[in-house]
């Protein structure tokens, strides 16, 4: 963004100097959009009437103009409403001795064009879901002052909206401020992923970062797959990231027997990327000295060829990576198995199953005994590598 040029002063004397000031011409004209500050009116809003007038042709407008008029006279003629107005006259009146009446406003100021209701889908605009609302009041607020403005702000288009149509939403905004300068503040991960991680500028404690050095695979794939919360690693104070949901339940209840609360509580998000992500969260991570540890299974492999597959972003301390001895079983249920006695995983699982048994359960019911340990009132052995991926 370029910079405003300061306001110029004169000196007008030298012992006792005045200040005079001058306003420059700002050469960057902003627009704020923040649909929860915008308020339509019961009637068209002066967005929908320059739609309207843009759309509609000469005659068509004198039509609705005329058929306006004759509803009015309609209502005025109408054996109810002249029942009415008779009763009205016939009151006797503390304030006027003039004859009291009901009529529509016959006005220039209460035409059609400030009479008419927008309806979506056959509902009045003021009964539609507020997603529907804030979408056509920023889509709106965009169509008035776009072309006249040089930076667009947008201020949380997330609001009341499904991933569907925020998806549909920000592709619309990203159309018609295509040339532009465009900020938008968010919260949502699913806004950040489709405008491209590496336009995410961070502000904090005064300062600003930004990530401009992430790779094109990596910025690809989470605009393909924006359903990744990004902003959760972006935002937590440490992450532990993990493969699977039953290792984010164990990791959970693991920072909680040690620290006596939920991971969550201390700032630590634990964050169940499915396996084949790792890289493209420590993509993120990495430029921005996140303070990342990886949890994952061996799968076969000895922990410090896992260790090696990771050297790249391991290499200043910031993120580690952490994985169970071989000799303990290539993934999370014989790992638990191997430093817990049998009768008492029996009893956290509510199960009576010998070694092999109970592995071949846990293993087809991944979830189910995950959320038991969590749950239960009595806790298990941990393994290692899982008490020192959180440790301090």
């Amino acid at each position: 963004m370029r910079s405003f040029p300061p306001s110029t002063t004169r000196w007008t004397g030298s012992a006792s100097p005045a200040t005079r000031s001058r306003r420059v011409a700002c050469p960057q004209r902003p627009t704020r959009i923040d649909a929860s500050a915008i308020k339509l009116r019961s009637g068209a809003d002066y967005y929908l009437q320059q739609i309207i007038s843009s759309r509609l042709e000469t005659s068509e407008r004198v039509e609705l103009s005329r058929v306006y008029r004759s509803l009015r006279e309609r209502f005025a003629r109408d054996p109810a409403i002249e029942r009415v107005n008779e009763s009205l006259r016939d009151a006797q009146s503390d304030v006027t001795d003039k004859d009291l009446s009901l009529a529509i406003d016959i006005s220039e100021q209460a035409g059609w064009e400030a009479s008419l209701v927008p309806h979506l889908d056959a509902l009045p605009f003021q009964f539609i879901g507020r997603g529907s609302q804030n979408t056509l009041k920023i889509l709106l607020a965009l169509a008035r002052s776009a072309d006249t403005s040089h930076v667009v702000l947008v201020e949380e288009p997330e609001n009341h909206l499904s991933p569907a149509s925020l998806s549909i939403l920000v592709e619309k905004i990203a159309e018609r401020c295509d040339g532009k300068q465009v900020l938008i503040a968010t919260h949502s991960s699913y806004v950040l992923n489709k405008l491209g991680l590496d336009r995410l500028i961070l502000l904090a404690n005064q300062a600003s970062t930004r990530l401009t050095d992430l790779s094109a695979e990596t910025l690809d794939y989470f605009k393909k797959l924006s359903g990744y919360d990004t902003l959760r690693l972006v935002l937590a104070r440490r992450t532990i990231l993990v493969e699977g949901p039953s290792d984010e339940l164990l990791v959970q209840r693991a920072y909680l027997d040690q620290y006596g609360k939920l991971p969550i509580d201390d700032g630590v998000d634990v964050m169940n990327v499915r396996g084949l992500s790792f890289r493209r969260f420590l993509d993120i991570a990495q430029p921005l000295g996140k303070r990342v540890s990886v949890v994952r299974d061996n799968d076969g492999a000895a922990p410090t060829t896992v260790a090696e597959r990771f050297i790249e972003y391991t290499a200043d301390g910031a993120i580690t990576v952490h994985t169970g001895e071989l000799a303990n079983g290539r993934t999370l249920e014989p790992q638990v198995i191997a430093v817990n006695p049998l009768e008492v995983l029996n009893a956290v699982l509510g199960t009576d199953r010998s070694a092999v048994a109970l592995e071949e359960y846990m293993s087809e019911h991944k979830t189910t005994w995950a959320l038991a340990v969590f749950e239960a009132p009595q806790a298990i052995t941990m393994p290692q590598y899982i008490v020192d991926a959180i440790g301090p």
